[in-house]
């Protein structure tokens, strides 16, 4: 993909690329049983994403993740946390 693309969907959405190709390149081998591994996840995701997650909603993610075994991308979090937000 051009530079130009990353640019736009820079401006339109705020979200720096340079933040989500290193957070994807942290994801590639990453221990989604470790629950620190997940919560330093979460916590880099809702920073890019600029969406506090509180404790309560971290908990949830976590034991979804850990536990449940769901698994761990951008959309999961982002269901997560659009859910977590709408009470």
């Amino acid at each position: 993909m051009n530079n130009n693309f990353f640019k736009n969907l820079e401006k339109k959405t705020g979200v720096d690329m340079n933040e989500v190709f290193e957070l994807a390149n942290s994801l590639q081998n990453a221990n989604f049983k470790d629950e620190a591994t997940v919560r330093s996840v979460i916590k880099r995701v809702s920073k890019i994403a600029n969406k506090p997650v509180n404790k309560e909603m971290e908990d949830k993610i976590v034991k979804s993740i850990v536990n449940d075994g769901k698994q761990l991308d951008f959309g999961t979090i982002s269901n997560m946390l659009n859910k977590g937000n709408k009470k």
